[in-house]
């Protein structure tokens, strides 16, 4: 327990202590932070960058932070159209009423970097042959290395019946985007009886934690307006497991079960029906494969995932439409000069926040070599963590790596609930994304994790 406060204590101040840290409202640009590049023209000439970075979410402002300091001004440009970074993590709290949405959103310029010029378009084509990248508004950009960090693709329209579902019933809701995340405590409180359901994609998904995590958050609010006898929570997923890491897998099948939630594991929403309040299910294990409908009052979807559409069409996507990268390294498997950084990649790890910061130090390791003609030697492991908020107040710390073994951080058990875990999330964790992770001074908990297990035995 006193671990994590001392944490918490020590990097309060971690602003002032740099060595410690090793998407839709318009605000106007400010000419201190990213320079806005020029799109004036109808035939912009190439403009020719040392790095181009293809998007500005966690993964792609870290990068190009820590690559506009080390190189200089005008060598990093940053293709991002939005004018709003949001902090994804968040949105859980915010399904579950804890916090506002609009504690996840701060504009953009606030972090694009000063040195880069920031070009606030889409990325539209890929020439990696030719080392160029073409904007929606018809620029070329050149490259002698390219950074893609463009992120994850929702894909509500792959289920049937869902985005109007979204649009017209109150009590359908999903926390995976700012436009719905907001009607999600709303169908909470205004639940009377019945089935409350909670799905997983069958899909790779961002923060595989989060749909079940809303899950704890609503029957935590149940409980505590006596409405649990008139509820039943259920949990559909394709999976054979809860969670990936055997650790907390088992943990969270034993919450389910204390609490009386039904877990259906092997089943997939295909299909939602607000006319008759009623969802789909595919039994994946049963042949021919059966399909089931089961009534809703209250729907929370953790909608399909996948590659971006332009990066799918391109020659840099592997088999499965992401980026195709070395998963220690992140070096493109093709193109030696091309680097990917989290959710867009292949890595084979969990997709968070997490892991990205921990990809960002190995990446610029990566890039370090190649540009001083050197084999890459980074070795990262798949570091994820996922913090499992199970209860208004407590909350479970997962980490672990491309095996799915537990990498704690702190020298206690981490599996088990604990509200200074839920603190560390609800409240030190933003202030570490938007100061370090963003900055691109913060590369994940190795070093700490060496410090805090010093006298320790595993």
């Amino acid at each position: 327990m006193m671990a994590i406060g001392n944490v918490a204590h020590h990097l309060k101040s971690f602003k002032a202590l740099p060595w410690i840290l090793s998407r839709h409202v318009a605000p106007s640009p400010s000419s201190c932070h990213g320079r806005l590049a020029s799109t004036e023209g109808s035939t912009p000439s190439p403009s020719m960058y040392k790095f181009v970075v293809v998007g500005g979410g966690a993964g792609g402002l870290a990068m190009a932070s820590s690559l506009s300091r080390k190189h200089g001004k005008g060598q990093v440009a940053v293709i991002e159209p939005s004018d709003v970074h949001y902090y994804q993590p968040l949105w859980t709290l915010v399904g579950g009423g804890l916090r506002k949405k609009e504690e996840s959103c701060k504009p953009m310029k606030d972090f694009m970097p000063k040195a880069c010029d920031w070009v606030k378009e889409k990325a539209v084509e890929f020439d990696p042959e030719n080392n160029s990248v073409k904007t929606s508004g018809g620029r070329v950009l050149q490259y002698k290395y390219l950074v893609m960090a463009m992120g994850v693709q929702i894909n509500f329209d792959q289920i049937k019946g869902l985005p109007e579902a979204l649009e017209n019933d109150p009590m359908v809701c999903s926390n995976y985007t700012y436009e719905t995340v907001g009607k999600t405590y709303t169908a909470i409180q205004n639940f009377k009886s019945g089935n409350a359901i909670f799905t997983f994609p069958n899909t790779p998904v961002k923060c595989a934690g989060a749909p079940q995590k809303i899950m704890y958050l609503a029957e935590d609010y149940f409980k505590r307006n006596n409405m649990l006898d008139k509820a039943s929570i259920r949990y559909y997923s394709p999976l054979p497991v809860i969670f990936s890491a055997p650790k907390y897998a088992a943990i969270l099948m034993g919450i389910c079960k204390e609490r009386g939630i039904q877990v259906n594991l092997r089943h997939n929403l295909v299909e939602v029906k607000p006319e008759s309040k009623e969802v789909v299910i595919a039994k994946l294990d049963t042949e021919p494969m059966e399909m089931i409908n089961v009534p809703y009052e209250m729907l929370h979807v953790s909608p399909p995932m996948g590659a971006p559409d332009i990066l799918k069409a391109s020659p840099l996507a592997g088999p499965a439409g992401y980026l195709s990268v070395n998963k220690e390294t992140g070096q493109h498997t093709k193109y030696p000069n091309v680097f990917g950084i989290g959710d867009c990649t292949d890595f084979p790890t969990i997709r968070t926040a997490a892991a990205v910061s921990v990809q960002s130090g190995i990446l610029l390791r990566t890039i370090n070599a190649v540009i001083n003609g050197l084999t890459p030697d980074g070795k990262y492991n798949g570091y994820t963590s996922c913090p499992l908020v199970t209860a208004r107040r407590s909350c479970i710390l997962a980490e672990f790596d491309y095996n799915f073994e537990a990498i704690e951080t702190f020298p206690i058990e981490q599996g088990k609930q604990r509200r200074t875990a839920y603190h560390l999330t609800s409240d030190l964790l933003p202030s570490l994304y938007w100061h370090g992770l963003l900055k691109g001074h913060w590369h994940g908990p190795a070093v700490y994790r060496k410090i805090f297990h010093l006298g320790f035995s595993k």
